[in-house]
Parts: structure tokens; sequence; C-alpha cells
């Protein structure tokens, strides 16, 4: 079965979790921006960054899935997952992005990415810094830890890119090859 490898990055680490994933497995890496289509391909894995809840080329790859094509989803994104609420909340927002018969049978992954206010583009750290002054307003009580993190990393560079946490996106794709 044909597969490919398929990310959406902004800023890189994305991409430096796409890369590690094609060297471990032998797949084919490319960037939703230069795909032209999936055709032939059984298993498409889809790594995309977070940004405002999307989840970077998914809509393009969704697009071009042939039909009865596996898709295995993996978000890469600064909130910590292992706290089950972003989890609920990154699924739901993934939820709301995929035809629901694709939804039931797409397996999803989530990994850490990483940030550095200094390259990021002027709509990004504009939307950051209204999204971490309206943070600043919640009642310390009240902020999820995902709202502290935000807080405690803002206007800094944070990477949190840990490669071996594609182990299981690895072991997803093993079972789901032939």
């Amino acid at each position: 079965m044909k597969s490919m490898i398929v990310y959406g990055s902004e800023y890189g680490t994305t991409r430096r979790y796409a890369e590690s994933l094609s060297r471990q497995t032998g797949i084919p890496a490319a960037d939703y921006k230069e795909l032209k289509d999936l055709a032939g391909c059984g298993l498409i894995i889809h790594l995309g960054g977070l940004y405002a809840g999307g989840v970077k080329g998914l809509k393009r790859t969704v697009k071009l899935l042939p039909p009865g094509a596996r898709l295995i989803l993996v978000t890469v994104g600064l909130a910590d997952v292992t706290d089950p609420e972003n989890i609920r909340n990154i699924q739901t927002s993934v939820q709301r992005q995929l035809p629901a018969p694709l939804w039931k049978n797409t397996q999803l992954f989530h990994l850490r990415g990483g940030i550095d206010y200094g390259k990021l583009h002027f709509a990004h750290k504009t939307m950051m810094t209204l999204l971490c002054n309206q943070a600043k307003r919640i009642p310390e009580e009240k902020r999820t830890a995902e709202v502290r993190a935000m807080i405690e990393t803002f206007n800094a560079k944070v990477d949190f890119v840990d490669l071996d946490a594609l182990a299981p996106v690895q072991e997803a794709i093993r079972t789901a090859l032939p």
C-alpha cells in the first residue's frame, strides 16, 4: 500500500516531526502546499501545526484523500498534551474540521511543538499578544494550565519537541500497513 506523510508547518516545528517520522518509517514526506494529489495512497499521515484551532494544511489533505484511504492525524501545538482538558479541546476542534465518516476512522495523536516570538509574522505576533493580554485578565484561580503556560512563555523562545513522542504514531503506521 502506498503511503505519504503530509505536513503543514508555519515555523518549522511540525516539519521537524514529519521529517523525523519519514526517516524512521521510510515513508516520503511532503509539505501540503506542494501536494498535487494523493491518488493511489491507502494511508496518509497528516501532521499539522495548530493555529487558532485549525490544523495547518488539513483542509487540503482531506480534499485530496482518495476514497477508502486511511488517515492518521497528528496535531502539533504548544498545549500540554498530558492535560485531558487540552486534548478534549483539540479533539473538539479537529472533529469540526473532518467529515463525520472520516472522523470516525481517523487515528488522532497530539505532540508538543514550540514557539519563537522573535520569528512570528506580524499577524501571529499580534494575535498572540491579544490572547496573552486577555489571558492575564482571567483571575488566577480560573486559569487553566494552558493559559498559565501561555502567560509564562509569552515573548520567549520555547521548544517542547520530543521526537521520541513519535513512537505511538510509528506503531499506528506499522499496524495500518499490510
